[in-house]
């Protein structure tokens, strides 16, 4: 069942496979008959290459893709559950529903059992909640991106979508629902760790009327909502939104939010990384999380750079100075290899 469940749905996806690749491979581009990407998991680059057109399946069809670099290769389910940091058949399946605007089948239910509950606040309760989250295109969480001077999310298979996302106040009042921008926290491997929660307007059009509207949940220390695959090259910040700001005008650039300046001070440097960008927040949190951090690149044989805003933090840049302004600070403190490399002129 499950064998002819996928094959349905990767002729589906084979069917409209352009449009798959814009939205789930959103650093590649089409070259003739071709989609050109780093990889299924959405990394910048051209070694990876999808096919356009061709039959719904069988040899030469449309969705299958291989990856010179690695010779990985795969159909269209792969790309999904590569680019979105899914694990379960389930999972992929669900969101190649979502994608294809296909109904969710009645999930079977064994009348002698329910499904076993999860400790609330859980790793297994982060990915419940991930799992059942859509993608943020056209939903509340683009506008509320947008609103902060946002115009792009590269790399956005970690920030999901929930209309309807459980709130629990601080003083014991009734649970109240919101929609809301869940963020996946994973480690180093990629596992599903943790989630964090921002609860928004209906419309998006800044954060929901409670008392905390962001919270985290599940394993967080020294994990963090990851933005491209590390390479030798990292930045890491605080917030999702001081991170999504550099990447604005950095879109290549591999980004880290760890959630917080005391998560910051503690993330696990992945193998490999030759030099450290940090995106400083102008408070003494940030600053005790700046002078940890550096100084634990230190001890590793870690470059490390402070990148330092204008105004608070980098979305404040972005919100209030706008793009010339956030690329011109951010030349000015790179690495002249990674200007080359990164800086979007």
């Amino acid at each position: 069942m499950m064998r002819r469940d996928a094959s349905e749905l990767a002729r589906c996806l084979a069917r409209d496979a352009e449009a798959v690749c814009r939205f789930y491979l959103s650093n590649g581009r089409r070259h003739g008959q071709y989609w050109l990407v780093g990889d299924a998991r959405n990394t910048p680059g051209r070694s990876m290459f999808v096919r356009l057109s061709g039959p719904d399946c069988g040899p030469g069809a449309a969705g299958h893709w291989t990856d010179a670099a690695s010779a990985e290769h795969g159909d269209l389910l792969d790309v999904i559950r590569e680019s979105c940091g899914l694990t379960d058949f389930g999972d992929v399946a669900a969101e190649a529903r979502r994608f294809l605007s296909l109904p969710q089948p009645e999930p079977w239910k064994d009348p002698t059992s329910a499904r076993p509950p999860v400790p609330a606040g859980s790793p297994d309760a982060a990915r419940r909640l991930l799992a059942m989250s859509q993608p943020i295109k056209g939903t509340p969480v683009e506008t509320y991106l947008r609103r902060r001077g946002i115009a792009r999310v590269q790399d956005g298979g970690a920030l999901r979508y929930h209309p309807r996302c459980h709130y629990r106040p601080d003083d014991g009042s009734p649970v109240q629902q919101h929609p809301a921008m869940i963020a996946a926290v994973t480690d180093l491997s990629g596992r599903r760790t943790g989630a964090h929660r921002t609860w928004l307007a209906p419309d998006g059009s800044g954060k929901a009327a409670v008392e905390t509207p962001r919270r985290a949940m599940g394993e967080l220390l020294g994990h963090g909502v990851r933005f491209g695959a590390a390479g030798d090259v990292l930045a890491v910040g605080e917030g999702i939104e001081t991170v999504l700001s550099p990447r604005q005008v950095l879109p290549g650039m591999p980004m880290l939010a760890a959630l917080s300046a005391i998560h910051l001070a503690a993330i696990l440097f992945p193998p490999g990384l030759r030099r450290l960008y940090v995106l400083l927040d102008r408070d003494p949190a940030g600053e005790r999380a700046r002078d940890s951090l550096l100084a634990r690149a230190a001890g590793s044989s870690i470059e490390a750079r402070v990148l330092t805003p204008t105004q608070g933090d980098f979305n404040d840049d972005l919100h209030h100075l706008g793009t010339a302004a956030l690329r011109a600070c951010l030349k000015d403190q790179l690495h002249p290899e990674d200007v080359n490399r990164f800086l979007e002129l």
